[in-house]
């Protein structure tokens, strides 16, 4: 048996990255999982490949109505939600005197609006139950995780916009956090430091994204890939399966007493504003 027997989960942004790697924990658990991505090809590879039970949503979570058909996805494929991953994100990086209106905003859209409309769609599904169970005298500990960086809580030179969103994450947890608790749902964060995914990256042809039929460079400069991996103690960046563990723990019952949080997964990064 699994720990995760019979509960079925949401990982946004699933296809590829620190995502998939979720999803593949979550389902060796014996977790039900609904795969999604923007890259419908990826996505759809996603959930043919992994190991367990799967449900497949793609499309634009920015988009109205989106967030919600991403949830009716896992009630149709099996009538429950107890966990949601929050994980969907990209970057477009600029100093700030140089950032567009639009590049500031598609960064709040994606990191702090889709997660709100998501847990707004998912909250029937989580609350109603809970009431249930909770008139019976029944503890059944349901999960939320938003995947927000240290971007948001320190700060990064060329990177308002993400970190503002991510910023804009931590406080949406905190909050959903306080109104959830008296329904058992444990609402956390992992704040990741530098992960090994697309986002960190070469900035060569091939590693970039299409949105709206426009191409969105991915990766950062040479120079910041060589520095970035000595700031953390433990000298390298994380693997997407390490930086998964950060977000499995929080969706298993060995997390039930964790509640409002922030888990850093750094490999011990402590440099910024705020240590």
């Amino acid at each position: 048996m699994g720990i995760l027997d019979g509960r079925v989960a949401i990982v946004t942004g699933s296809a590829r990255g620190i995502g998939r790697a979720t999803a593949e924990l979550l389902t060796d658990a014996g977790a039900r999982v609904v795969v999604n991505d923007l890259d419908a090809d990826a996505a759809r590879a996603a959930a043919d490949e992994i190991a367990g039970e799967t449900a497949l949503h793609t499309g634009d979570l920015t988009k109205a109505g989106e967030p919600e058909r991403l949830v009716q996805t896992a009630i149709d494929a099996w009538g429950r939600l107890d966990i949601v991953v929050n994980n969907a994100g990209y970057a477009l990086d600029g100093v700030v005197h140089k950032l567009s209106d639009d590049a500031y905003q598609r960064m709040l859209d994606i990191h702090a609006v889709v997660p709100f409309r998501v847990l707004r769609a998912a909250a029937p599904h989580m609350r109603e139950p809970a009431k249930a169970e909770r008139d019976e005298g029944v503890e059944v500990f349901r999960k939320v995780v938003n995947v927000t960086s240290i971007a948001g809580t320190m700060g990064a030179p060329g990177q308002a916009n993400y970190a503002a969103g991510k910023a804009a994450m931590v406080g949406l947890t905190k909050t959903v956090a306080k109104e959830w608790a008296q329904f058992k749902i444990n609402v956390n964060a992992v704040a990741f430091g530098w992960v090994q995914t697309r986002l960190t990256g070469s900035m060569d042809a091939d590693n970039a994204i299409e949105i709206d039929g426009e191409r969105v460079q991915l990766g950062i400069p040479e120079r910041i890939r060589d520095t970035a991996p000595q700031l953390a103690p433990l000298g390298r960046p994380a693997t997407p399966q390490e930086a998964a563990g950060g977000i499995f723990l929080l969706c298993t019952p060995w997390s039930n007493f964790v509640h409002g949080q922030v888990l850093n997964v750094t490999g011990g990064q402590a440099i910024g504003m705020v240590a």
